[in-house]
């Protein structure tokens, strides 16, 4: 029996009635939350740009106050010389640098993320996307491959870590099993707990797993004084605080949870803590993360550039929050909610001197302003 032009109607009204719905509410849709404890104050920071460069995901300086040091998408490590020299070429994570581009992520070339200097010895950590922990000298050059697999596993996506000087251990995290870099956002929305933090003795350079079944862990932060890491849950919005030393060792718990999807975190000279957030949440971020299986159907049918764009709300923002060392308390919430001059921000680096510094996953350019522009007493 045929089905009658009755019957079809109601149905075929049903993508008319969305289409409209989306033309007249899109924007209200896609728009990211707006945050009312945050001082809008981002804009005004001068840029930096990266000509010969994209995505200075992290940000580091050396023992003496020099640079920043930044790793860019080509897996080079550059170092900021000052307005006359600009960036300088510093280290790299292959050898194999014949197919590398600066616009695009290429396996072979690898994808430094994650920086740290070793305070006592000059060598810096390299956290690569795609290769696992590196280490390269205080003069640059090529990397070499500290750590390639923990426990019987690949270190597929080491993404950022911290140093116990003292103790001379290195603790990063490991953010995937089967994803790396590239496929970032996949990761945040896939719902997979194979994500792990490691712990690595510098001198024994012997490794194991501290914490695991992670979705996606990403930035990650020693305290001052040692005793524990803060680890930045992508895929949850989550900050754990890990006990590494002193009779809670071993434990962990909830320091803190943040608006959006956090990336990087940085301590400070007084031993606060800076959290990038990639972006915000909209209805978007919810729905993708709400269930795997709403996220993996996703993976299938939307390309990467059309997920990272529906959950950054169609206009790609700068925010970055100040957390109590101690607490996890919001101290400072600050944004360039139109990113009009920050855009991806993936990292908040303060220094002594009163300057506070931003990285990029994706833009060519780093930021930097000064603290007192949002801190005035």
């Amino acid at each position: 029996m045929p089905i009658s032009q009755k019957g079809l109607t109601p149905i075929a009204a049903v993508p008319v009635f969305l289409a409209v719905i989306c033309y007249f509410f899109w924007g209200s849709i896609i728009e990211p939350d707006r945050l009312k404890a945050s001082k809008h104050v981002l804009e005004g920071a001068k840029t930096i740009p990266i000509p010969n460069g994209h995505g200075p995901e992290g940000l580091e300086f050396d023992p003496q106050g020099g640079g920043p040091y930044v790793g860019v998408t080509d897996g080079r490590i550059l170092k900021w010389s000052g307005e006359e020299l600009g960036w300088v070429d510093f280290a790299h994570t292959s050898p194999h640098r014949n197919n590398c581009t600066r616009d695009a992520v290429v396996p072979s070339c690898g994808r430094p993320l994650g920086l740290t200097f070793d305070r006592k010895t000059g060598d810096l950590y390299i956290c690569d996307g795609y290769f696992g922990l590196m280490r390269v000298g205080p003069e640059g050059g090529l990397a070499e491959l500290l750590l390639g697999d923990v426990e019987g596993r690949n270190v597929t996506f080491a993404n950022q870590g911290d140093i116990d000087e003292e103790d001379g251990i290195y603790y990063f995290n490991d953010s995937s099993d089967q994803y790396h870099f590239g496929e970032v956002f996949y990761v945040s929305i896939s719902g997979d707990k194979v994500g792990r933090v490691v712990r690595y003795d510098i001198k024994k350079k012997e490794a194991k797993v501290i914490m695991d079944k992670l979705h996606l862990p990403n930035g990650l932060a020693a305290s001052k004084d040692g005793s524990f890491v803060v680890i930045c849950e992508g895929g949850t919005s989550i900050l754990h605080r890990l006990w590494v030393k002193g009779p809670k060792a071993g434990t962990s718990e909830v320091f803190a949870r943040v608006p959006g999807l956090p990336d990087n975190i940085r301590r400070t000279p007084s031993g606060d803590f800076w959290v990038a957030l990639h972006c915000k949440y909209n209805f978007f971020t919810r729905l993708f993360l709400s269930h795997s299986l709403i996220g993996k159907t996703v993976m299938k049918i939307l390309k990467m550039e059309t997920v990272i764009h529906l959950m950054n709300g169609g206009k790609p923002h700068g925010i970055v929050m100040k957390l109590s060392g101690e607490t996890g308390e919001v101290l400072h919430m600050l944004e360039d909610s139109e990113g009009k001059t920050m855009k991806y921000v993936s990292e908040a680096y303060e220094r002594e001197d009163g300057t506070l510094w931003f990285g990029s996953v994706y833009w060519p350019a780093v930021w930097v302003m000064n603290t007192s522009v949002y801190d005035r007493k």
